[in-house]
């Protein structure tokens, strides 16, 4: 990256956040966890990491971190959630727990665990808008986009649902493009906070 290191935080209250700051760190970002307000108000960037959408939310609420990350995705500051992440970032939910909060801002609905369960997991190489190649992705538990607002690009799709989205500085994927190494959906990320 030419200029600075843009400081790119994952949410690490619960979820997959390892493998995240290792891509990011790998990539050139600052990246650091992300668990109290103070270090959310250092982040040029956020990912939301896959994990357990409804222990996230109530987490976030715990650690007083669900409203500052209302604040900071409305007022426009960068967000990259997989799997769990895409969730919490839907506008709307589909099979959700009884009150399960977002962070909102993404024109989606989404339904949550759509492709089955644990022991339905799969993996599949797909094609994704921008990137030459396909992408491996690894689907865990994941949910996918039943519903898509009109602003909302679709990056990916997998047996006829998107799978990865858009919407000005917000990107979402269902799957987990931290676990196999390729940095490509990470970048464009990056790409995006650089904009």
């Amino acid at each position: 990256m030419t200029s600075a290191a843009p400081a790119v935080g994952v949410f690490a209250l619960q979820g997959d956040v390892r493998e995240h700051l290792q891509t990011l760190t790998a990539l050139g970002a600052d990246a650091f966890a992300v668990r109290r307000p103070a270090e959310l108000d250092r982040c040029d960037g956020l990912v939301l990491p896959g994990g357990e959408s409804t222990t996230m939310a109530k987490l976030a609420r715990t650690f007083e971190l669900l409203d500052p990350l209302r604040k900071r995705v409305a007022e426009g500051m960068p967000a990259f959630g997989t799997c769990a992440g895409m969730i919490l970032l839907a506008d709307r939910i589909v099979d959700g727990a009884v009150g399960q909060e977002t962070i909102g801002g993404l024109d989606v609905t989404v339904r949550r665990n759509a492709f089955g369960r644990q022991v339905d997991s799969f993996e599949a190489d797909l094609p994704f808008r921008g990137l030459a190649d396909t992408v491996h992705a690894v689907f865990i538990r994941a949910p996918w986009v039943e519903h898509a607002g009109p602003d909302v690009e679709v990056l990916a799709e997998a047996e006829g649902h998107p799978v990865a989205v858009r919407q000005g500085h917000l990107l979402a994927t269902s799957f987990h493009p931290e676990v196999d190494g390729d940095g490509r959906v990470h970048r464009l990320f990056l790409e995006m906070l650089q904009r």
